[in-house]
């Protein structure tokens, strides 16, 4: 199995610790320990918890707790796993066979087209359409062009719901089309689901779940919870699957770490979940604004369409340098590290985290601004 190198992945590890201004993560600015557990209670309960294995799977208690967020789960649907991109993994593992049919939302996190890649399938992309015009401009996903590409061979349609890089969010409706389209051939219908939670207007995003009988949820408290460091994500999906997926975690991680778990279980509890929620909310609604802005001021040649969930937007830009290029000049010149488009197959644009603390934010945005307008000057001489 030869797996390409993941780009995102391997530049934001590589540089996010040694820039200045680090604006290429999707999460909002992350809690400390001592903000999740902020009682005498869990502060005596995190100092007395054993570093042993726990159950594998995870507790009981946090099973529980995460299928409480997803009508008519029990814990028996829930996998839990080291973060959501091992969530992901067992899942493809589980699913994709060499020679499968698998349709991908573009644009992705391209940890799924990397995993399908390397398991054999063949990768077809199902393109977001980005309608600009008008006050209810957004990417939408292309239902009709859906509809034309599944097969009866395919084995899953692979979404991300909020999307990454774009902010946006599918509403009811367009799941239950998604889910009519799998049914037409039995095909999984696999949701990456990491940035519910995330919203800026304050309205939950739709889940896929409890919509079609082959559906999983991947998801985790790395993006909406601001706990990336826990590494806790999980699968939802029907208990034989769960099951299954349970003895390929055997092969992989093995378990969840217990103080992450015991972490976790504070942090879902009911009261407290609703707070780390509202804190992810308040930052993404104070700091989009700064972004806006900023990209109404280079108009025309910035543009975005709003992100609805996720502190990310995806910019589009007009300036003739290549993506990957661009970011590298703003890493070396500047000392700024943004995604490119490239690391989501389309150059042209930037994705550009808003979680941060607004004083780092703004200061980020006036650097990229400095090395646009460079790139403008050096236009205009030539």
């Amino acid at each position: 199995m030869e797996f390409d190198t993941f780009a995102m992945e391997r530049l934001q590890s590589t540089w996010e610790n040694r820039v200045a201004w680090n604006v290429s993560e999707s999460g909002v600015h992350p809690l400390r320990i001592e903000e999740l557990a902020d009682t005498d209670e869990d502060r005596a309960a995190l100092l007395a918890q054993h570093l042993a294995y726990t159950q594998t799977n995870g507790t009981p208690e946090l099973r529980a707790l995460i299928a409480a967020m997803y009508p008519g789960a029990t814990a028996e649907h829930i996998e839990v796993t080291n973060g959501g991109s091992e969530a992901n993994l067992l899942v493809l593992l589980h699913l994709v066979e060499p020679g499968d049919h698998v349709l991908i939302m573009a644009p992705n996190y391209m940890q799924v087209h990397g995993l399908v890649n390397a398991l054999g399938a063949a990768v077809e992309p199902w393109a977001l359409i980005e309608d600009a015009d008008g006050p209810r401009a957004r990417w939408r996903p292309d239902l009709d062009a859906l509809d034309s590409i599944v097969r009866p061979d395919t084995r899953a349609i692979l979404i991300c719901n909020p999307n990454n890089p774009t902010g946006a969010r599918m509403t009811a409706a367009e799941l239950d089309a998604v889910c009519r389209a799998a049914a037409r051939v039995g095909a999984w219908v696999i949701s990456d689901e990491i940035y519910r939670g995330a919203e800026l207007d304050g309205q939950e995003t739709e889940t896929v779940w409890g919509r079609y009988d082959r559906v999983m949820v991947t998801s985790g408290l790395s993006k909406a919870y601001g706990l990336p460091g826990l590494r806790i994500g999980w699968v939802v999906g029907p208990p034989g699957v769960v099951e299954t997926l349970w003895g390929i975690h055997d092969y992989t991680s093995i378990a969840p770490g217990a103080a992450s778990d015991l972490m976790a279980r504070m942090a879902l509890t009911p009261g407290r979940r609703e707070r780390l929620i509202a804190r992810t909310r308040g930052i993404v609604r104070t700091n989009y604004p700064l972004v806006q802005h900023w990209i109404s001021s280079r108009a025309p040649l910035l543009h975005h369409i709003a992100p609805e969930a996720g502190a990310i937007v995806f910019v589009r830009y007009r300036h003739p340098i290549n993506s990957t290029r661009l970011i590298e000049r703003l890493r070396d010149q500047q000392s700024v590290l943004v995604v490119p488009g490239d690391h989501f197959d389309m150059d042209g644009y930037l994705r550009i985290g808003f979680g941060s603390d607004p004083v780092h934010l703004s200061g980020s945005l006036e650097r990229i601004g400095e090395m646009l307008s460079e790139i403008e000057r050096d236009r205009a001489i030539g």
